[in-house]
């Protein structure tokens, strides 16, 4: 679905729960796609997680990545940890991406633009988020 849409980076931020998750993420994948994660609160073995993930070409930025595309500055973590979250906002980034919450959320403090693409586990709708950053356009879609 996600590559269909030209999708340049992939990031996934945290509960991952299962190898098979990062395997996912790289099913299929085409050249020129990144795929970016962090890991969150439900990620009990992060180490193992992380070399599995490096393993298969994942580029690992827990618990906080940076990434400067196009004379932006994009942040990402879980969610969980308040001070990521602050220091990100602290940093005044175009752009903060979280879970965590599972909950879509589209919202701004200050000149940072704060997403959270939902989620695809425990949420009564799943759902990612697909973020056109040259035009600032944001789309949530639903899985099913």
């Amino acid at each position: 679905m996600l590559i269909g849409h030209g999708v340049q980076r992939i990031i996934h931020l945290g509960d991952i729960c299962d190898k098979k998750v990062l395997d996912e993420l790289v099913a299929g994948q085409v050249e020129n796609v990144s795929v970016h994660v962090v890991f969150g609160n439900m990620d009990f073995d992060p180490d193992g997680f992380g070399g599995h993930a490096k393993a298969i070409g994942i580029h690992v930025d827990h618990p906080m990545g940076h990434i400067d595309l196009d004379g932006k500055v994009f942040a990402f973590t879980h969610g969980h940890l308040d001070k990521l979250m602050e220091a990100a906002l602290a940093e005044n980034v175009d752009y903060l991406f979280h879970g965590h919450t599972h909950v879509a959320r589209d919202s701004r403090v200050g000149a940072t633009r704060i997403i959270n693409p939902g989620a695809l586990f425990r949420a009564s709708r799943y759902t990612v988020a697909l973020l056109e950053s040259e035009i600032d356009e944001l789309s949530f879609h639903t899985v099913s």
